[in-house]
């Protein structure tokens, strides 16, 4: 997938949007997927999103964290963390099944489909340049945001 352009596509975000990767031409995208809104990694990875978010805005990039909750779950965990971005809900999972993020994972000794955590770099011209999967929170922003700033 790496080196390719990725499909236009479009999900519904806080704050009454719609984010579409064709209105973002000229600039980097970058896109975490992220198992569940509220849950301790996924609160520590949103926060060091959060934190790094003016030097992601300095080297004109847009983040969007993608998870299956509801929008009214999205807008109560930015409005508790205080994210300066937006949240994707994708309940149908088609941005995950275009991603391939959608894995079986060990929960508690029980087989469960989910999320797996991962981060896509798409630049200005719609083409993925980076990604990680199955990736540790610890670290991982600021990894990310150092490849956006080489790039």
């Amino acid at each position: 997938m790496l080196d390719t352009k990725i499909p236009d596509f479009s999900l519904p975000t806080t704050s009454g949007q719609t984010f579409r990767l064709s209105e973002q031409a000229g600039k980097t995208v970058v896109l975490y997927f992220y198992p569940k809104d509220s849950t301790p990694g996924c609160t520590t990875q949103g926060q060091n999103f959060r934190d790094l978010y003016p030097e992601f805005s300095a080297v004109n990039a847009v983040i969007l964290g993608v998870s299956r909750d509801s929008l009214k779950s999205h807008e109560n965990f930015k409005a508790k963390q205080a994210f300066p971005f937006e949240l994707g809900s994708d309940q149908d999972e088609a941005l995950c099944t275009l991603f391939g993020v959608i894995k079986m994972k060990n929960m508690y000794g029980k087989q469960v489909r989910g999320i797996e955590r991962s981060t896509f770099v798409i630049d200005g011209e719609g083409v993925l340049r980076r990604e990680w999967r199955g990736l540790k929170v610890p670290g991982h922003v600021q990894e990310v945001l150092d490849f956006v700033k080489s790039c």
